[in-house]
């Protein structure tokens, strides 16, 4: 890259929360035109405390940003976007009651003549000139919530580029994405590249980071460790870099005993979702779901867990039925879900750690009072087995980063002495080190006898940590595959397209 196309210039950006180590501390690095740059690191490196100051949300301490040959010590969000940048965060903002157009053109209607309102019909002429130049196949007079997760994503693109977006930052961007709808989005990615876009790309799936990525900025612990053209390094320097240890070191699943049938599924039926499904779960197996977006795998683990009405079909667990019901039944009845939308459906963002974790345990309330001491012990025990990075339990869950939000979800389910365990997407935005802590919550709960239901995207997670993987496609389990060394990735996509 040359210095003709320098669009950013980070110079020893440092930014402290209290007490604690320093988020971020002395981050140099450059972005060019045209330059895919992507940023790795594990949960708590700094990667969205970095974010949050590119975009004007947080501003350093010291350090300054040259940004489009203009310096400043720090941005506000207005001063970023008049700048031409554009931030996608991992959780979609867009509303969904409106449409595609007027989501493109918020805060910049289009007027009417003299005035007299939106000009509607101008706006969803000149959004479909944008959607068209991007190969985007959307109306744009369809409400957003009509949209599918990557549909959403490509829509933030559109906005992006309309607000004449220079540098656009991309935050997870695939974490809700199945494996088509990924491919689709890399292509656009390549795209805005080859238009002179500046794309700062943040994912913890490294196969991405090597399709797409020009260079690659690796931080740990708020440091820089180093700003690298991708073709000078491989997948094992990153993972030694970003976490202390070669990739031959990371997670490698021991085998576990698995004993008889406790689990029976029996045609789990939910209108045209979900089509009278069977399997069973057998004492201390991991049994996998995999499947494209939209072949019906969470709606599946859903139902098991009474989040959804089923038509018809039974769950069965050691030789009980289960009656139909929600999730206070469910969870009377031995079933747990971690579920793959945490912030909707699992956290209370503003609540504390420990009242995240002890929310549904019962055996603290003595009466009508909570045993806070108690509360805290439990809290702390599982923090420390968990490896949970926390200042203390009294801090806001909301504030920690996705790979320990996730483990402190999962810590609740760990109070109690369950059945079976439902894991929808379980590492879904978690960096290395956090998956493993999972990986290894996962094969304890089998190794002690648990049925495991594991929801996954991510076909390496489903090959490693699966002991059978059933196959979802169009609401169908049409096929059970039994572990072994001809169960590839390949194979895989195969059944899951069913070519």
């Amino acid at each position: 890259m040359t210095s003709d196309n320098l669009i950013l210039k980070v110079e020893g950006i440092t930014k402290s929360f209290g007490a604690q180590r320093p988020a971020l501390s002395d981050v140099s690095f450059e972005l060019h035109s045209g330059e895919v740059l992507c940023l790795v690191g594990e949960n708590g490196a700094g990667k969205s405390t970095l974010i949050k100051i590119l975009s004007g949300a947080e501003t350093p301490d010291f350090g300054t940003i040259l940004l489009n040959s203009k310096e400043t010590h720090g941005l506000t969000p207005r001063d970023a976007i008049a700048s031409g940048v554009a931030t996608i965060y991992q959780d979609v903002e867009l509303i969904d009651s409106l449409s595609v157009a007027d989501n493109i053109f918020l805060g910049s209607e289009m007027q009417s003549a003299y005035g007299l309102g939106v000009d509607r019909l101008a706006q969803e002429k000149e959004s479909k000139r944008y959607l068209d130049l991007l190969h985007i196949d959307i109306r744009p007079s369809v409400l957003v919530e009509s949209l599918s997760a990557a549909q959403k994503q490509n829509l933030q693109i559109v906005k992006a580029l309309h607000q004449d977006a220079r540098i656009l930052i991309m935050d997870e961007p695939t974490s809700s994405l199945g494996f088509e709808e990924t491919r689709s989005l890399m292509s656009l990615v390549g795209e805005l590249r080859s238009r002179g876009m500046a794309i700062i790309y943040i994912s913890h799936y490294l196969e991405e980071i090597f399709e797409i990525g020009d260079t690659i900025l690796i931080l740990k612990d708020g440091e820089r460790v180093g700003l690298y053209p991708r073709l000078a390094v491989d997948v094992d320097f990153v993972i030694h870099s970003m976490v202390g240890r070669d990739a031959s070191l990371f997670f490698q699943r021991e085998s576990v005993p698995v004993g008889d049938v406790r689990v029976i599924v029996k045609e789990m039926t939910w209108d045209e979702v979900v089509k009278k499904v069977s399997f069973e779960v057998r004492a201390g197996e991991v049994f996998g779901i995999g499947g494209l977006v939209g072949s019906g795998r969470s709606e599946l683990v859903g139902l098991i867990y009474g989040m959804y009405k089923r038509s018809s079909g039974e769950v069965i667990i050691d030789g009980r039925k289960i009656p139909r019901g929600n999730p206070s039944s469910a969870i009377q009845s031995g079933i747990r879900l971690i579920t793959e939308d945490r912030k909707k459906y699992a956290m209370f963002g503003q609540r504390s750690v420990a009242e995240n974790i002890t929310i549904t345990h019962n055996e603290l309330t003595g009466g009508a009072l909570l045993n806070k001491k108690q509360e805290a012990v439990l809290t702390t025990t599982l923090i420390d087995q968990l490896h949970i990075a926390v200042a203390s339990h009294a801090q806001s869950i909301e504030s920690l980063s996705g790979g320990n939000q996730q483990k402190a979800i999962i810590a609740r389910w760990m109070l109690d002495d369950a059945d079976l365990y439902i894991f929808d997407e379980p590492t879904k935005g978690v960096d290395i080190g956090a998956k493993e802590e999972i990986y290894k919550v996962i094969v304890e709960l089998a190794r002690r006898g648990k049925c495991i239901l594991m929801v996954s995207s991510d076909m390496p997670e489903l090959l490693s940590m699966s002991d059978r993987i059933g196959v979802m496609r169009a609401g169908e389990m049409v096929k059970i595959l039994v572990k072994d060394q001809s169960v590839d990735e390949h194979l895989l996509i195969k059944e899951f397209v069913g070519s």
